[in-house]
């Protein structure tokens, strides 16, 4: 196959590239990203410079999707929410691109990465794919997600010899992405010795949302899902997700007992840190951990033949590790300091 991968260089994307490479060394991948990888970075792949949002994109989305058997769409903006308009250039209007360049040359499969936050909440139940798809009130990304998978979904019904599919996976994990968590989500306040002292089970109580219930998924079982995805030309929406965490398992992953907190209050004091800029977790991410709702795999297990082979608790402790170590990703998309410096540049703006 000839696969054009948007957003090739981030957490998801690499997960998808290891496993097109264990798959078979014969796929021809275009890799497109704002800042593409030193030479050598995932052997095989064409790497080619792109910003969705900029007007210059049509020309190089034209050329690289020319006799591609599938695109893979997984570009998306995480930050900075403060400026909500760059995130909307970035996601609905580089996805309109997108989808525009793939009816242009006529591509016969498109795969979308949307999100568990795409959901409208739910109560402790796993939802079905066919759960209303709103978003998670009060976060940018949720609401996000929700608005450009209603774009693909347009995109589906007027182009029905497209097989357009939507993959709607949970908190994806891997040790990769660890640095670009920690400049995304928890620079500059969360010390790094803090985290050592969780990973070392040195810390005897860990504050936890009361009642949380949380699923993760790593970045290898998604790339898998994905390939399987288009070995099939499966089509539809399709929930990906390991098995569900309780606060007490999360709290055993660190040796601790674990301290329920009223989500209300956890929330205002992460609303708190966000506004005094000593965090980059903004409290519509704080909803999107806890309010986004568990997803039934039922489709996938069954259609795909899919089951995760990484346990939530191994997600958890690998992404745990990797925090402690603030373990870099191969490319410049998962790097602390670059994000580091955007967050900075956001802050002038």
């Amino acid at each position: 196959m000839k696969v054009v991968i948007t957003g090739a260089s981030g957490n998801v994307g690499i997960g998808v590239l290891r496993a097109l490479a264990a798959d078979g060394p014969d796929h021809r991948i275009v890799g497109l990203c704002r800042r593409p990888p030193a030479d050598g970075v995932f052997d095989g792949v064409v790497w080619q410079a792109c910003d969705l949002g900029d007007e210059g994109a049509r020309d190089v989305l034209d050329r690289v999707m020319a006799d591609a058997d599938a695109v893979v769409h997984l570009a998306w903006m995480f930050q900075p929410v403060r400026h909500g308009e760059r995130l909307h250039r970035t996601n609905y209007k580089g996805t309109a691109a997108v989808l525009a360049a793939a009816r242009r040359a006529g591509v016969p499969h498109l795969v979308h990465a949307s999100s568990i936050a795409a959901y409208q909440p739910a109560a402790d139940r796993p939802v079905p794919e066919t759960w209303p798809t709103t978003g998670v009130p009060g976060s940018v990304y949720g609401t996000g997600k929700a608005e450009v998978e209603a774009a693909v979904d347009r995109f589906a019904r007027e182009n029905p010899d497209i097989v357009v599919t939507v993959v709607r996976p949970t908190l994806v994990a891997q040790s990769a992405a660890s640095a670009s968590f920690l400049a995304l989500f928890f620079d500059p306040l969360v010390p790094q010795w803090l985290i050592r002292l969780l990973r070392a089970g040195r810390v005897p109580l860990l504050p936890l949302p009361a009642a949380l219930l949380v699923q993760l998924v790593h970045a290898d079982d998604v790339g898998d899902a994905i390939v399987r995805i288009l070995h099939r030309r499966a089509t539809g929406a399709f929930n990906l997700a390991a098995d569900t965490l309780t606060a007490a398992d999360l709290a055993r992953v660190v040796s601790a007992r674990a301290v329920p907190v009223p989500g209300r209050v956890m929330r205002t004091a992460v609303e708190l840190l966000w506004r005094l800029r000593a965090i980059g977790m903004s409290p519509g991410w704080f909803d999107v951990g806890t309010r986004s709702p568990l997803i039934d795999t039922t489709r996938a297990r069954t259609e795909l033949a899919w089951t995760p082979r990484v346990s939530s608790v191994d997600c958890a402790r690998e992404q745990l590790t990797g925090l402690a170590d603030a373990t870099p990703g191969p490319t410049p998309a998962l790097h602390r300091d670059r994000l580091r410096d955007d967050r900075r540049a956001d802050a002038l703006t």
